[in-house]
């Protein structure tokens, strides 16, 4: 009899793991879980975990791990259809009704299965040949940092070159052509013989919630191949929209797991393989978006999974689909985090780079899933006219409403409304003389008395007009040439966020800017030059960002150079940005020391800071303290 994953999950949703279980094993309550001694090895300390939210048992003394389905297979030797008829009448749930064709069809299944695990040990065997294209692929997965234990825990294969290799060995241990062709294995062309459908390919073996290798996916060894990976086709066994790849190895990390796990979602084979070497419980879609069954599938094992994608522009893409297709079903309780993992790497780039820490420290930085979705419509074109404003505010209301929960729909709509009105938020300013709100004579364009033409009040920021009355003073070079490092390279300000607030650039001019910078490192990740500039651009700093140019063009500071190399740059950039800020306290000090009642007033004190104060101008007026050697 088979039993669809609707019906199973129904079934373990009305039975608590703790109460089937604890007919068996003497529990008891530890935390959120329920503990006690192996029933499986023979132990004194209790070592033997059930988690009724998880929905599973882990048993750290001999690594068995399920639910309870599994457990009353390997406690009382029955028959996975024996433990779900005994379950399902506890449950107080009928059985789906078996008649001959499904049971027909259950058997051609099982036949099919067979002939699947088959090849996946043939696979597997194939892999150790001493042949140039199996050397080639252990040489793969060597360089990838997979061991020999990897590749036995992932039933990693290799297939051959040859057309009709895995074919011969499988037709000569009774396979029938017709078999080999309905479960996928095997490609038949009008006209031709069926011949094998993975040839020299590095092999992956896809499960199914049951554990049953239903379908393969294939990496291509070969650079020339058109095609890099390759899955199986849609077959009886395999719907690739269905299942995720890795789930089954994934839900045994969750229930192993102390520590509040976390469900990661992302992109390919050879990351689930990281994460899951990293003891993350990761899964990915089988070469397609996420679909509607894989989001529930998703949600009935975690209430929010992470999205994880590269930060390059496919990975962009991908995460683009991917929040298209969940945002419509979203529910209460039921959503996503984001994790865009920066600098143009994946997680098995994290991994063999800089280890399991790394990747579990990347992993979890993630993003709620309203935020990056405001921050991809904000992203979309530069915000500088009212009809793009307000189009980027309809997007973001149709976008709320395409969710089918009505009462989150609102929720959202409140939330990307109320980050557009603090991205745009503005302070009323008086019209210009002679403007009359409502009139024919107050409409634009005017001209006065002497034919000029009258210019509409710009609307800005606090910031935005601070910086602009200060256009007519001359910037600091060197305060400018810090600002322009910073708008081409914003994450050189994470490490200096306390000092940027206390002390600034050096040039009071730049306090609304400085102020904006910090306030966007903390509300946007990932922070790059085109994001900040447009933001500073939509919030009425376009003046003042030329006139920095222009500033720090004349200090010919070597922050700017093009011949030094992005750490130098970055390097200078510190040393420099230090000495202002040492100089902007030791000015504070002299002036509170100048505004100093007390009698006590050290001038000895008040002399050795004044030293130091004119030092430190000197050296970056000349560019001193760019020299290797410098000690001021």
């Amino acid at each position: 009899m088979r039993f669809d994953d609707r019906f199973l999950e129904e079934l373990k949703s009305r039975l608590r793991p703790s109460e089937v279980i604890g007919k068996a094993v003497k529990l008891r309550r530890n935390g959120r879980e329920w503990v006690g001694l192996s029933p499986f090895s023979k132990e004194k300390t209790p070592s033997f975990y059930v988690n009724d939210e998880k929905g599973f048992f882990h048993d750290f003394s001999s690594g068995k791990h399920g639910d309870i389905i599994s457990f009353l297979q390997e406690t009382e030797r029955l028959s996975f259809v024996e433990a779900v008829e005994r379950l399902a009448s506890e449950a107080g749930m009928a059985l789906p009704v078996q008649t001959p064709q499904a049971a027909q069809a259950e058997q051609k299944r099982q036949s099919l299965n067979d002939w699947m695990e088959l090849a996946a040990r043939w696979f597997a065997a194939r892999l150790n040949d001493n042949t140039p294209g199996a050397k080639a692929a252990r040489d793969y997965l060597k360089r990838r940092g997979l061991s020999d234990q990897d590749v036995a825990h992932f039933g990693l294969g290799y297939a051959p070159k040859e057309h009709t290799a895995l074919k011969d060995a499988l037709v000569q241990k009774g396979a029938k052509v017709s078999e080999l062709v309905e479960c996928g294995l095997l490609i038949e062309i009008e006209g031709k013989a069926p011949y094998d459908r993975f040839r020299n390919r590095l092999m992956f073996p896809i499960e199914d919630a049951r554990s049953k290798i239903v379908s393969f996916g294939g990496r291509a060894l070969d650079p020339d191949e058109k095609a890099k990976y390759l899955n199986g086709p849609e077959t009886p066994l395999f719907h690739k929209g269905a299942l995720l790849y890795g789930l089954p190895k994934a839900l045994k990390i969750l229930g192993s797991s102390q520590t509040g796990p976390e469900l990661v979602v992302v992109e390919g084979y050879m990351d689930v393989l990281a994460c899951q070497r990293a003891q993350i419980a990761a899964v990915a879609p089988l070469g397609t978006a996420l679909t509607e069954e894989q989001i529930d599938i998703l949600w009935r094992r975690h209430p929010e999974p992470t999205l994880c994608f590269d930060g390059d522009k496919a990975g962009m893409r991908a995460a683009n689909r991917a929040l298209d297709r969940a945002l419509p079903k979203l529910k209460p309780g039921k959503s996503f985090k984001v994790c865009l993992i920066t600098g143009g790497k994946d997680p098995d780039d994290v991994l063999r780079e800089k280890g399991a820490l790394a990747l579990r420290e990347a992993l979890s930085e993630t993003q709620p899933f309203v935020e990056v979705l405001f921050k991809r419509e904000f992203e979309q074109e530069p915000l500088d006219t009212p009809e793009r404003k307000a189009g980027f505010r309809k997007r973001l209301r149709a976008l709320a409403a395409t969710i089918e929960d009505k009462d989150l729909a609102e929720s959202y709509r409140q939330d990307l409304m109320a980050r557009y009105d603090a991205l745009f938020q503005r302070q009323p300013q008086s019209l210009p003389q002679g403007f009359q709100a409502g009139s024919m004579r107050g409409r634009y364009p005017r001209r006065d008395a002497q034919g000029r033409l009258i210019e509409p009040p710009t609307i800005a920021t606090p910031e935005g007009q601070q910086a602009a009355r200060a256009l007519s003073k001359t910037l600091d070079p060197m305060a400018a040439a810090l600002a322009q490092g910073l708008l081409d390279h914003p994450e050189w300000m994470h490490d200096h966020l306390d000092a940027l607030e206390s002390y600034g650039l050096g040039d009071p001019a730049l306090e609304g800017l400085v102020r904006v910078l910090v306030a966007l490192s903390f509300s946007t990740s990932p922070l790059d030059s085109g994001v900040v500039n447009r933001h500073l651009q939509n919030q009425g700093f376009g003046a003042l960002l030329s006139e920095i140019q222009k500033a720090a063009l004349r200090s010919a500071s070597p922050i700017l150079a093009q011949d030094k190399s992005l750490a130098d740059a970055q390097a200078g950039w510190t040393k420099a940005f230090n000495a202002i800020a040492r100089l902007t306290a030791l000015d504070r000090a002299l002036k509170a020391a100048r505004d100093e009642a007390s009698t006590e007033f050290d001038v000895e004190i008040f002399t050795r800071t004044k030293q130091e104060r004119d030092s430190l101008r000197k050296a970056l007026k000349s560019g001193q303290i760019f020299e290797a050697e410098s000690d001021v």
